[in-house]
């Protein structure tokens, strides 16, 4: 045993560290060996001795032997490898160790020590590894630097970002550029470079680039070009790998592809503000005299201050500070008058906001309100500033949605547009940038806001709406939007589908990226015990490894085997494409080679060709050829034998016949072999190739080149001798080896070429080389490649040097082109998918990809205010198509045609011919795809031509040119013909588009689509522009000579007129022709006489040619025979409107009904040709929707002729019909103008004869545009539009009309307003009294008097003036404020204008009006109507209804409805005159004189001028009564509900006062409550205008009526309206019910009003005269006798029900006492009156429940003697008989409901029976109650002598009487109404009774009372009223009844006065007779004494029976 094994033998018994620091190196090293076996042995993490072994690597690691070094390394990584991240608290050290000591070492030893750096970073110990890295950069040896700096850049890339913050490294790097060493250097840029992958390009220039030399950052702008794609990490730290129990699922799923990885793989972006520093400028701030400078007087000096701030504050990130006061301050400056210092200020704010991110949210909420008010400036600087700052505060996290709600909802309902539109931008804005989460939580905020502001009247700001909800729908779907958005139309809907369907879908960021293959190799897992070290240089373009075997070249045998084992290890890791593994041939030593030959080639030959003699080896390849040919199968030995021959005698060898030999052998093989493998091309081609360059062996070498392009495709080929003779020193290999490449390309062609790759080739190399011979083979080359892919060949090239470029073009002559006729000579046996063409063109050329260069920078650019940007962005267009040789692929060029199309509208001209260009070239650059790729911008470029400037047509043409080069003609044909039809397009425009078709048809001969330009051209043909006509007949013999006779014969059925007979002119020299085409015109003739109306006009003699729009082009294929086809028959055959379908009434609600005139939008456009193509017949919709207005104008004539048959269809779709017309006015083709004014008063003539008037939405539609377009130039159609609207004034209405009007003298257009102006002047002298309540308006009127232009002054004084000699005086009233000059000239003009009237002897100014009044209330007749002027008023009726006068109203006095021309009434009678012969609206002016005179007599309730409205109270009812059917009519046509609401509110101020509403009268009130239920019955109000509120009005008056009108007569008229109403009656016939349901809704109407009357009859029982009432009663139940009463008791008939409800009540109430108010009833008649019967039956059920309070003798309770009926004795004392009544009084006063009756009953006792002490019968009670009684006894007392009725004092609640008088208690009995006898005896309880239930229950529902549905509730009827069903009653009555009457009233009359005792010489009563108003005496006075125990009658009875007796002694009754 040697010393040495000794000692560590011996060493091993020592403690580790004594092993570890041993003095002997070898005792370390064996210890470092051991300590790594150790290690590696360890599977616990957790294991004890790992804790031990930590401390001892910090000075292991740092030994200063070499190899000790190393060994120390080996146990740190097995260390690392076997421990968890615990370990990491010796991190710190053991880095700082290997900085110091490692990194300068052995080229082994950086890289363990870079491997265990990794490693720690896998423990996550990666603060000490940035720490260990700081240092290590800032080593002075640069050797140790590159290290630091590699190991950063692996783990970078290995970890990623989210484990190594980049933020520390962004910090090392500046720095590291200014190093002087270039490695350094060179390595920071790759580290540079690796963090862009990470955190992106812009980050890392912001941060970097303003520290980095001016060299530098161009070397690192190079290099960031070629860094594509995102990064994602390849390791991950020890924990991560520990939750993954499967290591190799795992990296299975690593590998696969990039859908199946994990979320938690892709890197999070690294946000730049988390990168850098804060910055605190609060200090620099108050330095720099910001305070005092923004107080500054100076505005520059206020700018600078603030500019200051801006510059501090532009720094990434600002440090937190309080910023408040400087917000202050900047809010004040936001709104400086000077704009520059607004703008600076804000600026400074979105800088502020950027740099303090969510510190400045505070500041923000508080900033907001006043940037979005400032939205309001025009100026762009201020707008783009306002919109940077607030975009700036949502992105940098300022601004939440939440806090921006109430702001924004704020700003969209701001009175400026701009405003609205700019803040919808902003939240548009807000909402795309934020994440999906925060959109879901808002949306339902913001969605209505955005729906409102789609009916804003601004179209910026529709569309800005429209914006945000496009952009909410992209963010959460339209799942959440689906309930707020079916509020849209259809035309929204549609536009909102559009836009969300706009949304690019490849905005989503590719999962996929595109890396190099320097960095997408992923590095092992260290786990697996090797490392692969990158170096960050390997980033820089020029410095990427080669991770691809070497090519077998002469020095490949005797490489390095690890070499290869080690290249074969990172080929492994990297995934290539299959067939790549076999190209590269792996190495093979010859002892393999000559193993594996065997027994194919003789081993003599093999020697031989060993030996050194030349000859030897000759004779043996000479042999080793001969034995080859004799092989009959090759192919499994071809490998072998080409490995052979490049080894033996291999491409070394100098003998050339040897060299020839073995080429010829090689070439064979190829040639021979059915596949020979490309690896063995790859053996030989260096070797060929070099051969090529020796001209005695260059014919078998570019054979044998040859012969390998037949065997493996020519590209295989060419791309690898790119490299080969890019990199030979030999310059003859790049000549010769080019002269090859021309020989290949004629024998191959260049469809197995990637042409791209060749021509950057030759345009890089060998155009560049300075050998000539290398650039005429280039040259020759590049000729060749002409021949086959022709000129465009020339812009690949056009950065080449002119003299190269003449020879170029030498050489293209020599070689044209010859497209499809060059074929190749020579095919290739095996084609694979390499050798394929790719990414070209038909010719080949390639095509480059430019959408990731059309950025929406560029975009945003096009779109710019700025029109230089615009300028440079169209450049920047053509710039990006010079880089791709005008040679480019289609894709993502979409949203780039988009953008250029807005260009071609564009206001700067030059901006049009640069984008002109620019489409041409794109067209030219892209080829065929163009067509489908440029979403139809075609028709745009041909607009252009209507341009006036000669050059831009030419400019356009060009472009056409381009367009046909990359298009076909027949794709274009469609939008040329579109063009030609265009009206805008101009002469010159259709002249030289004409010339351009000419000219592209003059070498066609089979173009069948030539026949869609045959309609244009005839069109053309007569046209007014000579050079026009004279350019279609060329383009149509052009046309007829491509087409022939016989198709252009088929296709001329639409073209008529002179066109056709230029055509037929032009024909004659076809001989068929003539004939063929007579028989065809009459059958069209003949068809279209059946089909015209009276006119008689046929098609063939309208004047005008026709020209199809381009929808209507034929396709084609179609080829219609005949001229007139069947389809066209049929067409005739169906009506010309089908409004089957149509619904009016939907589509004028969705009119926004203005007075200002707004053109129609493109959505409103689309949706008025669908519905012209819904509702007319397709001939006539095509000729409506034709953009030729001579179509139009026949369009127009078939509906003059259809008029007079079709009026009311027309009315139908008159608002379709009328926006059509606007469109036609807007267009201003004068022809066209002039039909449609022909038109419309004939249109409104038929409007009047139908008695139809237009609707509100139909005027809103065509009237403001008429005003608006009435100022038209020319004079003609002026005054056609005066007398239009003259016409309109007359036939729609003068008050609906003059808003319109006055809108109109806002207009622009000076003669507008002059038109305008006389038109105010025409209504004032015609329809004064119509607008009389609009003359404020005038003032409109007075203002243009202040007008610079003379003749609208003029206008303006005229129309005063007029006004003048209507109004007088008065007029000054209307005008307004003026100004002195303006009231002298209006002083003068009016003076003028008396003195006029004077000379023509009209009066003074102002007389007619009073002489109006006069007549009008005198006469009540018109003037104007004596004077034989015809009314022009309406006089055919919407419904006929029949008048219901009364006798106060004269009808006769007015046969028709008068028009005043005066200004108002100015008095009461002319008020009323005016209401009952004026219109409704001329009504409105009296009904507010009488609303003003009511006022003013309730405000003095006791004077005079009340006396006189209540005299003439029954009047002003009458007259409104009549007025509420004219109102409703007159609104219901489509008026206003202005009258209507005039009419309820007069009635209703004339019932809210009770002595007004009891002066009327009750045939009045009849005919006010029956008016006024039958509307509220009719279903046509709610669809009126405002019609809800009328429904309530018409509520609340009825209401008021049944509270303040006399009751008397309200009972009386609601009793005779529960009878059947005459059909007459009702202002509409039935539509979907009939007459029985009507009148029984209108009965359960009127039940409800008796409800509310009979409910507070116990209250108002002392107020009615219950005489009427009974014989109202008594009337109804006669007109249905008997029978029919049984019949409907048994059917619950509601209305008798009713009466006998109201006839209950009222025995309840007056008990006994009834009968004495029978006065108005024949009660003696025979047989006797119903009603007799039913009150002895409700007094029989009254008196058996105890409810019947006696008022009489109990004798008289019943009509008969007999007293078998009756519970009570008949013969009782006096006292007892009032002890009874006592009883029943006592016990109504303690009931709180009949207190006050109970009282007044008392008291009424007290006044008859004084002798009587009442509170004797008290003794029992309370003394509360006793007190109570004789309180309300002086009350009673006290309201009797002020004339009071108990019903009007309410009294307080009694106590409890605590007193039962009766004797015996009462028996609780039903409380049922009309009992059965059989029930009379029946037990209750005892209970108040009021009403039954089913009507109080009715009662309660009165105030929202439905004019449909009225229902009630069966099953309360059946419980009130179930045994009235069952009742039997008798056909007549007992004549003891009528004895026990005639006794009775012969002892009163006696007892009056002596009169005829015998009763039956009186008459019979009529019952069907008028009862209006019968005088009812009264007897005032004390009532009677007590005679003969008979206690006297009520009061109310007595009067009653005294009126009786007074007509007795007339001796007759009065007729009933």
């Amino acid at each position: 045993m040697s010393e040495d094994e000794k000692l560590l033998k011996e060493a091993k018994k020592l403690p580790w560290e004594d092993r570890l620091t041993h003095k002997n190196w070898k005792v370390r090293n064996d210890a470092n060996l051991d300590l790594a076996a150790v290690c590696d042995s360890i599977s616990d993490p957790k294991d004890g001795r790992l804790r031990e072994f930590g401390p001892f690597f910090r000075k292991s690691v740092a030994d200063s032997n070499a190899p000790v070094q190393e060994k120390a390394l080996d146990a740190l990584i097995a260390y690392l490898k076997a421990a968890d991240a615990d370990v990491g608290r010796y991190a710190k050290e053991v880095c700082d160790a290997i900085v110091a000591k490692c990194l300068t070492g052995r080229p082994k030893t950086v890289e363990k020590a870079q491997m265990a750096f990794m490693l720690w970073l896998e423990l996550e110990a990666v603060e000490a590894f940035l720490d260990a890295m700081e240092k290590a950069i800032k080593n002075k040896v640069a050797k140790a630097v590159v290290p630091a700096i590699d190991v950063m850049f692996q783990a970078l890339s290995e970890f990623g970002s989210k484990i190594v913050p980049p933020k520390r490294i962004l910090k090392m790097l500046p720095e590291l550029f200014d190093h002087q060493d270039q490695n350094v250097r060179a390595s920071s840029k790759g580290l540079t470079l690796e963090l862009c992958r990470w955190i992106g390009k812009d980050p890392v220039k912001s941060i970097l680039f303003e520290k980095m030399r001016d060299t530098m950052k161009k070397e690192l702008e190079a290099e960031l070009a070629n860094v594509t794609g995102s990064a994602k990490p390849t390791r991950k730290i020890r924990s991560e790998q520990d939750k993954e129990p499967e290591p190799e699922a795992v990296s299975q799923a690593v590998g696969s592809s990039p859908a199946e990885e994990s979320a938690a793989d892709i890197p999070q972006d690294i946000d730049e503000y988390e990168l850098v520093d804060p910055v605190d400028i609060i200090t620099p701030l108050e330095k720099s005299g910001f305070w005092e400078g923004v107080k500054a007087a100076k505005w520059s000096e206020r700018k600078d201050a603030v500019a200051e701030l801006t510059k501090l504050a532009s720094t990434k990130r600002i440090a937190p500070g309080d910023f408040t006061e400087a917000c202050r301050t900047l809010k004040k400056l936001i709104t400086d008058v000077n704009i520059a210092v607004a703008v600076e200020a804000i600026q400074a704010l979105g800088n502020l906001a950027r740099g303090l991110r969510t510190h400045f949210s505070g500041n923000s909420r508080f900033l907001l309100p006043v940037l979005l008010e400032k939205l309001k400036e025009k100026k762009p600087t201020m707008t783009e500033a306002l919109m940077q700052t607030l975009q700036a505060m949502h992105t940098s996290g300022c601004l939440s949605f939440t806090d921006i709600v109430e702001d924004v909802k704020t700003a969209v309902k701001n009175k400026v547009p701009l405003v609205r539109s700019q803040t919808l931008n902003w939240v548009t804005f807000c909402i795309e940038t934020s994440n999906k989460a925060a959109i879901l939580k808002v949306h339902k905020e913001y969605v209505p806001i955005c729906m409102e502001c789609l009916n804003d009247g601004t179209p910026e700001v529709r569309d800005a709406a429209f914006s945000a909800l496009a952009a909410i729908a992209k963010m959460v779907g339209m799942r959440p939007l689906e309930k707020s958005l079916e509020k849209l139309d259809d035309v929204r809907k549609k536009k909102l589908s559009e836009m969300i369907g706009t949304g690019d879908p490849s905005s989503v960021p590719s999962s996929v990226a595109v890396q190099s293959s320097g960095r997408s190799m992923p590095s092992t897992e260290a786990s697996d015990g090797s490392f692969a070290r990158r170096s960050a240089a390997s980033m820089l373009s020029g410095k990427k490894p080669i991770n691809t075997a070497p090519a077998a070249t002469k020095k490949a045998a005797s490489g390095k085997s690890g070499t290869n084992k080690k290249s074969d290890v990172g080929q492994s890791k990297v995934p290539k494409p299959t067939e790549q593994e076999d190209i590269e041939p792996s190495e093979m030593s010859l002892e393999e080679i000559e193993s594996r030959v065997g027994s194919l080639i003789q081993a003599d030959t093999i020697t031989q060709l060993k030996s050194a003699v030349w000859k030897e080896r000759l004779e043996a390849i000479t042999s080793f050829k001969e034995q080859v040919e004799a092989l009959t199968s090759l192919d499994p030995s071809v490998e072998i034998l080409i490995r052979l021959l490049c080894v033996l005698p291999g491409w070394n060898e100098k003998n050339v016949q040897v060299q020839q030999q073995l080429i010829d052998i090689i070439t064979h093989i190829a040639s021979t072999a059915s596949k020979f493998p490309k690896k063995c091309v790859v053996l030989c081609l260096l070797g060929i190739t070099e051969r090529v360059a020796d001209i005695k062996t260059r014919g078998q070498a570019m054979k044998c080149l040859t012969t390998f392009c037949e065997a493996v495709g020519p590209g295989f080929i060419f791309e690898r001798l790119y490299k080969i003779m890019k990199e030979h020193k030999n310059p003859k290999v790049l000549s010769e080896g080019l002269l090859w490449m021309v020989s290949a390309v004629d024998d191959f062609g260049i469809s197995y070429l990637k042409l791209k790759d060749l021509i950057e080739f030759c345009k890089d190399i060998g155009l560049q080389s300075s050998a000539a011979a290398t650039r005429n083979s280039t040259i020759k080359l590049i000729g060749s490649l002409h021949k086959f892919v022709g000129p465009d060949i020339k812009s690949f090239l056009s950065d080449v040097k002119p003299a190269l470029l003449s020879a170029l073009d030498a050489e293209y002559e020599k070689n044209p082109f010859e497209g499809a006729s060059a074929v190749p000579k020579k095919t290739v046996k095996v084609t694979d998918s390499t050798s394929t063409l790719s990414a070209g063109g038909a010719d080949g050329l390639p095509r480059e990809d430019i959408s990731e260069k059309i950025t929406p920078t560029l975009l945003k650019g096009l779109e710019s205010s700025d029109w230089k940007i615009r300028l440079e962005s169209i450049e920047s267009v053509n710039k990006i198509l010079e880089e791709a040789n005008k040679r480019i692929q289609p894709i993502g060029t979409g949203e780039l045609f988009g953008a250029l199309r807005n260009r071609l509208h564009d206001s700067n001209k030059n901006l049009i011919m640069a984008t002109l260009s620019t489409i041409g070239a794109l067209a030219s650059a892209m080829g065929q795809p163009v067509e489908k790729s440029s979403k139809g911008i075609l028709s745009d470029i041909l607009k252009c031509l209507g341009d006036n400037k000669k050059n831009m047509r030419e400019c356009t043409l060009s472009t056409l040119d381009s367009w046909l080069a990359a298009a076909h003609l027949d794709k274009m044909v469609p939008y040329v013909t579109a063009a030609l039809t265009d009206a805008k397009l101009g002469a010159e425009g259709r002249k030289d588009l004409f010339d351009w078709l000419s000219k592209q048809l003059v070498g066609l001969i089979d173009f069948p689509d030539a026949v869609q330009l045959l309609k244009p051209s005839a069109s053309a043909m007569t046209d007014k522009s000579a050079d026009v006509r004279k350019a279609a007949e060329t383009c149509f013999s052009e046309i007829l000579r491509i087409c022939g006779q016989e198709t252009v014969t088929k296709n001329l059925k639409d073209i008529q007129g002179s066109a056709l007979a230029i055509i037929v002119e032009r024909m004659k020299s076809y001989g068929g022709f003539q004939e063929n085409f007579e028989s065809g015109r009459s059958a069209s003739a003949s068809i279209a006489t059946k089909s015209s109306t009276k006119t008689g006009k046929t098609n063939g003699s309208r004047h005008g040619s026709k020209a199809v729009p381009s929808r209507t082009v034929p396709t084609k294929g179609s080829r219609q025979e005949p001229i007139m086809s069947i389809q066209d028959i049929n067409i005739q055959s169906q009506a010309l409107l089908n409004v089957k379908d149509s619904n009016k009434d939907d589509r004028e609600r969705l009119v926004v009904r203005r007075f200002k005139f707004e053109e129609l939008r493109l959505e409103q456009i689309q949706e008025l040709e669908n519905d012209v193509m819904r509702y007319f017949r397709e001939d006539l919709h095509r000729r409506l929707l034709s953009t030729d207005f001579k179509k139009q104008v026949d369009g127009i004539e078939m509906l003059q002729k259809a008029l007079p048959s079709m009026g009311r269809e027309l009315i139908e779709v008159l608002d379709i019909l009328l926006k059509w017309f606007v469109l036609r006015i807007c267009e201003s083709n004068t022809s066209c103008l002039l039909k449609v004014l022909e038109f419309l008063p004939e249109l409104l003539d038929m409007f009047r004869n139908e008695g139809y008037v237009m609707t509100e939405a139909e005027a809103a539609i065509f009237i403001p545009c008429l005003v608006e377009k009435s100022g038209h130039n020319i004079e003609k159609v002026r005054e056609k539009m005066r007398e239009l609207m003259k016409q309109i004034v007359h036939t729609y209405s003068a008050a609906k009309t003059f808003p319109y009007i006055l809108e109109g003298l806002r207009s622009r257009n000076n003669r507008t307003r002059i038109e305008c102006a006389d038109l105010v002047g025409f209504l004032l002298d015609n329809h004064g009294a119509e607008i009389s309540g609009q003359l404020k308006s005038l003032q409109i009127v007075a203002s243009l008097t202040s007008e610079r232009d003379g003749d609208t002054r003029k206008a303006a004084l005229n129309t005063l003036a007029t006004g003048f000699k209507i109004l007088g005086d008065d007029i000054w009233r209307y005008v307004g404020k003026l100004t002195e000059a303006q009231r002298s000239m209006l002083d003068d003009r009016f003076k003028w204008k008396a003195r006029e009237m004077e000379k023509r002897k009209e009066g003074r100014p102002g007389e007619a009006r009073a002489a109006l009044r006069r007549s009008v209330r005198d006469n009540g007749s018109d003037p104007a109507e004596q004077s034989g002027e015809v009314s022009r008023s309406i006089t055919v009726p919407i419904f006929n209804r029949e008048n219901y006068g009364h006798p106060e109203v004269h009808t006769d006095r007015l046969p028709m409805t008068q028009t005043y021309s005066g200004v108002g009434p100015t008095d009461w009678n002319e008020s009323l005159d005016i209401i009952t012969y004026g219109s409704p609206e001329q009504s409105v002016e009296g009904m507010k004189v009488i609303c003003h005179e009511l006022a003013q007599a309730t405000a003095d309730p006791d004077g005079s001028a009340m006396d006189d409205v209540v005299k003439d109270a029954d009047r002003l009812v009458s007259c409104l009564a009549n007025k509420v059917a004219k109102t409703f009519d007159f609104s219901l046509t489509g008026a206003s509900s202005r009258s209507c609401k005039y009419v309820l509110n007069t009635l209703m101020q004339t019932f809210q006062n009770k002595r007004l509403a009891h002066a009327v009268k009750q045939s009045t009130l009849d005919s006010l409550i029956t008016e006024l239920l039958l509307w509220l019955l009719d279903e046509r109000v709610p669809q009126m205008d405002d019609g809800s509120q009328l429904l309530r009005a018409l509520n609340v008056l009825m209401l008021k009526i049944l509270d303040n009108a006399d009751r008397t007569s309200s009972f009386a008229v609601l009793i005779n309206l529960l009878r059947p109403l005459d059909p007459s009656r009702w202002p509409a016939p039935a539509i979907n019910e009939s007459l029985v349901i009507r009148n029984q809704k209108f009965s359960d109407l009127v039940v409800k009003c008796l409800i509310k009357l009979t409910k507070v009859l116990q209250n108002t029982i002392y107020d009615v005269d219950l005489d009427r009432i009974l014989q109202s009663i008594h009337i109804y139940l006669q007109e249905l006798g008997m029978d029919e009463i049984r019949k409907r008791a048994g059917a619950d008939d509601k209305p008798l029900r009713m009466v006998k409800t109201v006839l209950h009540e009222l025995v309840k109430l007056r008990g006994t006492a009834i009968k004495g108010h029978l006065s108005m009833v024949p009660i003696d008649m025979q047989p006797q009156p119903i009603i007799l019967a039913y009150i002895d039956l409700n007094l029989q059920t009254l008196a058996a429940a105890r409810m019947l309070t006696p008022s009489g003798p109990a004798g008289q309770t019943n009509w008969s003697d007999s007293t078998a009926n009756n519970p009570a004795p008949t013969a009782q004392s006096a006292d007892a008989q009032l002890k009874q009544e006592l009883a029943a009084i006592f016990k109504k006063i303690g009931d709180k409901q009949t207190c006050s009756i109970g009282l007044y009953e008392l008291y009424r006792i007290t006044q008859l029976y004084p002798q009587v002490d009442i509170f004797s019968q008290l003794q029992n009670a309370s003394d509360a109650f006793r007190t109570y009684i004789r309180d309300g006894l002086a009350q009673m007392e006290k309201n009797a002598a002020a004339g009071r009725t108990p019903s009007s004092v309410p009294l307080s609640t009694p106590p409890p009487a605590a007193l039962n008088l009766s004797p015996n208690p009462l028996s609780p009995v039903n409380t049922n109404t009309l009992n059965d006898s059989r029930n009379l005896n029946a037990r209750a309880e005892p209970t108040n009774f009021s009403l039954p239930p089913s009507y109080a229950e009715h009662d309660q529902g009165f105030n929202v009372i439905s004019p449909r549905v009225s229902s009630y509730s069966q099953s309360a009827l059946q419980q009130t009223l179930e045994d009235s069903r069952n009742e039997r009653l008798p056909s007549g009555v007992s004549n003891g009844t009528l004895d026990a009457i005639r006794e009775r009233m012969k002892s009163i009359q006696l007892g009056s006065s002596a009169v005829n005792p015998d009763p039956r010489n009186r008459p019979l009563i009529q019952v069907n007779g008028n009862v209006n108003n019968h005088p009812v005496a009264e007897v005032h006075g004390a009532g009677n004494r007590v005679q003969g125990g008979i206690l006297p009658m009520d009061e109310k009875a007595l009067s009653g029976l005294q009126a009786r007796m007074e007509r007795l002694k007339s001796g007759s009754f009065d007729s009933l």
